[in-house]
């Protein structure tokens, strides 16, 4: 991997060390220029007729997310972001009152939030499975859970956001292929830093993000559906004009592939660059990305160990390109802010971002760092330093 070249290729690595990638990376040129170009059209000759003009270069945005899936464009439909498309695609489980949605302790704190809502709402009973002490969730316990409750979907995040875990989320796909129940995984933080094959996978449904790891633009994201979702008739709960014909006064047709998931208003702009991301990762390659981000990380947390008064707060036998920690004294607040005046960007979370996970560490939060591929030694180094300097308060 060449490093200087790519990090050529990313404007923000001259002004910043850029540690946020979890939370929205530095886009680099070739997205960026996507986005300026069809922005640039709109403003000349108006939004629709640029959506119009750019109507080829939209399918090659779906070939470009499918290519990087491991799939083909019919089973992709783009969002705003990770958590519409995670939404619609529950959306489309009709639930009755008393069925079961298993998920793991671990999973984003908005998806938790979304489960609740369908208990109040629909009377679904939504079941936790344990962690294993070392980390992640029980794969023995989800196994009985699935076997015992039969639930309606099993809903899993691939990466939480609030820790560096992987979750066997394959694992859990053959548990639920062996008994055709629905699975649903969030791959909000894995897509753009690891290979992510949701047919590998056994999933129905995959959301994902532009903004993380696949360094596109904010405001864009994506939906995976399977072939046996869409020929189950599964659809939104409130499809559109994009995602379905109203073909007669008291009937309507979902569209046949992805697309009805769909709706019709897109900022087309920030799709067209989120396609110009998914080529750029397939260019550099996912598995060169996972083991510079992998050697990066491990590199950050043996630091960040060795310093006074922190703890790391990861756990798990497969970790990614997050890394949590906690400092004696500090709120991970006032650390991120210490760090971006001397020029590092980081981000942090309180308790309300992974109530379960956190309470169980016995912290209030976490300082969350999330290097990639175009980060370098000297700035993990540069950045442990200054956390050496901030110290304990």
């Amino acid at each position: 991997m060449d490093v200087t070249a790519l990090r050529a290729e990313t404007p923000g690595c001259a002004r910043r060390v850029h540690l946020n990638n979890a939370g929205a990376s530095l886009m680099p040129t070739p997205v960026v220029e996507a986005v300026q170009t069809h922005l640039t059209l709109e403003v000349q000759i108006g939004g629709y007729e640029a959506a119009a003009e750019a109507g080829p270069a939209i399918e090659k945005a779906y070939a470009a997310v499918a290519d990087l899936l491991g799939t083909r464009p019919h089973n992709v439909a783009f969002t705003e972001h990770a958590t519409a498309a995670f939404v619609q695609a529950l959306s489309s489980i009709p639930f009755e009152r008393g069925d079961v949605l298993v998920t793991t302790r671990c999973d984003y704190a908005s998806n938790q939030i979304q489960y609740l809502s369908l208990a109040d709402r629909l009377g679904v009973e939504v079941v936790r499975a344990p962690d294993v002490p070392e980390g992640g969730v029980d794969l023995e316990a989800m196994e009985e859970i699935i076997h015992r409750r039969r639930p309606r979907v099993v809903a899993v995040t691939h990466v939480p956001t609030n820790s560096g875990l992987v979750q066997d989320v394959a694992a859990v796909g053959h548990m639920c292929r062996a008994r055709n129940i629905l699975y649903l995984v969030d791959a909000c933080q894995s897509v753009g830093q690891m290979p992510v094959y949701p047919e590998a996978i056994g999933c129905d449904f995959l959301s994902a993000t532009a903004r993380k790891f696949l360094r596109g633009p904010r405001g864009a994201g994506c939906l995976w559906v399977s072939d046996r979702a869409l020929e189950a008739g599964l659809q939104p709960l409130f499809p559109d004009l994009r995602g379905a014909d109203w073909i007669d006064g008291d009937l309507f047709q979902p569209a046949p592939d992805a697309r009805r998931f769909e709706t019709w208003e897109f900022a087309w702009a920030l799709v067209l660059g989120a396609g110009a991301a998914a080529r750029y990762a397939s260019k550099v390659g996912l598995p060169d990305i996972e083991e510079r981000v992998r050697k990066l990380t491990d590199d950050l947390r043996q630091r960040l160990a060795a310093l006074d008064g922190v703890t790391v707060l990861d756990q798990g036998a497969r970790l990614a390109g997050i890394v949590t920690m906690s400092m004696e004294g500090r709120a991970p607040r006032d650390l991120v802010s210490s760090l971006r005046e001397r020029g590092i960007n980081t981000s942090s979370q309180t308790r309300l971002d992974a109530v379960l996970d956190y309470d169980a560490k016995g912290v209030e939060g976490a300082l969350r760092l999330s290097p990639h591929y175009f980060n370098t030694s000297d700035e993990i180094e540069l950045t442990v330093e200054a956390l050496r300097e901030i110290g304990p308060g």
